[in-house]
């Protein structure tokens, strides 16, 4: 990682969340590691430590290049473009999974 700066936040929103956990494995009855929600579309997938990838896999189809950690008490970002884990200073945008 040579660059630790994102330059890729002109493509995100004003997400909600798709749901309480992993879309693809709630619907396969998969299980997962830790969440991450995309800050394109507010999918919901879950890590690469997690055995579906969801989260990177929603990035490979869609394009959308960051998410944001869903875990608690976690504020972080990554932006899978510029390989770069960041956060966002005083930004509302903060999720929890429930």
């Amino acid at each position: 990682m040579t660059d630790t700066t994102c330059t890729h936040l002109d493509r995100t929103g004003d997400v909600s969340p798709s749901g309480a956990g992993c879309v693809e494995c709630l619907a396969a009855g998969g299980r997962w590691v830790h969440l991450r929600v995309c800050m394109t579309c507010g999918h919901v997938g879950c890590c690469d430590s997690s055995p579906g990838r969801h989260a990177t896999a929603h990035f490979h189809a869609a394009g959308h290049p960051i998410v944001q950690s869903y875990e608690p008490g976690e504020d972080w970002w990554w932006c899978y473009l510029d390989n770069v884990a960041f956060e966002v200073a005083d930004d509302a945008r903060s999720f929890t999974h429930p």
